[in-house]
C-alpha cells in the first residue's frame, strides 16, 4: 500500500514538491490556481492591458518579414487571447495554442471564428502545456512561441520546460521568446530567494546571459529588447521585454 508519508520517486515528484513551496495565492503557472489567476486577470476585456488588443508581436512579424523564420507548423505557449496564434495562422501556418485560462481560451476562440478562414488553423487547448498528452500537443513543431509565459514559471520548473522544447521542437526549429527585461521589469531576485519568500514577486526578470546560458543548448539568431510600439500601432511592442529567437541544432 502506498505510504502518503513518502511522495518522492522521479523528477516530477520533486517538481510538484517544489510547486507546493510557493503561496497559492501566487501560482500563476498551474492549471488549478494559475488557471483561477488568470481568469480573473481576463475577466474585464475593457481594462487597458496592451496586449488585450487583438495585435502581433512586433518581432515575431519582423522574424517572418526578414525570413528568419518558415514555419509550417507552431506552438503557443501561453496565447491568451490568441493574438499572436491567429496572426500566424492568417501567415498559412497549422498552430497549436495553450493557455491555463479558460476565459482566455474563450475569448481566443471568439476571435478565431471572427476571424474567418484561418480560424480552422489553429487548435486551442485550455490547459498546462507539461501536462498535455502527445496525442494533444504531437509535435514536432517549426516554431514555439512564448509571449510572456516563461517569466512567470518559477526557477524549478525551467525543466519542464526544456524537457517540453527537446521532446516537440523539430530539429532546425525556432524557440522565439519574449520575456521581463532585467532592470526594466520583474524581480531581480537569485532563484534560491523565492523559494525562501514563497513568491514570485510578479514574474522574474531575465538578463542576455541568463537566457544565453538557459537555452545553451540552442543557437542564438537574435536577442534584442522589443521596441516600443504606439498605441495606433499594428503591432504590439512594449521596451521593458526581450525578444529572444533560438534555433534548435539540425543534428541531435
Amino acid at each position: 500500500m502506498e505510504d502518503e508519508r513518502r511522495s518522492i520517486r522521479g523528477i516530477e515528484d520533486v517538481l510538484r514538491l517544489l510547486d507546493g513551496l510557493f503561496d497559492a495565492g501566487d501560482d500563476r503557472w498551474s492549471a488549478d490556481a494559475g488557471g483561477q489567476w488568470w481568469d480573473g486577470f481576463y475577466e474585464d476585456r475593457d481594462k487597458p492591458i496592451p496586449f488585450f488588443a487583438n495585435r502581433p508581436d512586433e518581432n515575431l512579424v519582423a522574424y517572418l518579414d526578414r525570413g528568419l523564420i518558415r514555419p509550417a507548423r507552431v506552438l503557443e505557449l501561453g496565447c491568451g487571447p490568441g493574438r499572436n496564434a491567429l496572426f500566424l495562422a492568417e501567415q498559412g501556418c497549422t498552430v497549436d495554442a495553450v493557455d491555463l485560462s479558460p476565459a482566455a481560451i474563450a475569448w481566443a476562440k471568439e476571435r478565431a471564428a471572427q476571424s474567418g478562414s484561418s480560424a480552422h488553423d489553429v487548435q486551442f487547448h485550455c490547459g498546462d502545456a507539461f501536462d498535455l498528452t502527445r496525442e494533444q500537443l504531437p509535435g514536432p513543431y517549426d516554431l514555439v512561441y512564448d509571449s510572456g509565459c516563461f517569466h512567470h514559471l518559477p526557477p524549478h520548473r525551467r525543466i519542464s520546460y526544456l524537457q517540453l522544447l527537446d521532446r516537440v521542437l523539430a530539429p532546425g526549429g525556432h524557440l522565439g521568446l519574449v520575456c521581463f527585461a532585467s532592470g526594466a521589469m520583474g524581480s531581480e531576485l537569485p532563484d534560491e530567494e523565492f523559494y525562501r519568500d514563497t513568491r514570485l514577486h510578479g514574474g522574474l526578470a531575465y538578463t542576455p546571459e541568463s537566457l544565453r546560458w538557459i537555452f545553451a543548448d540552442m543557437t542564438e539568431v537574435e536577442l534584442r529588447r522589443m521596441t516600443d510600439e504606439p498605441e495606433d500601432s499594428a503591432h504590439f511592442g512594449e521596451d521593458f521585454l526581450w525578444t529572444a529567437l533560438f534555433r534548435r541544432p539540425h543534428a541531435i
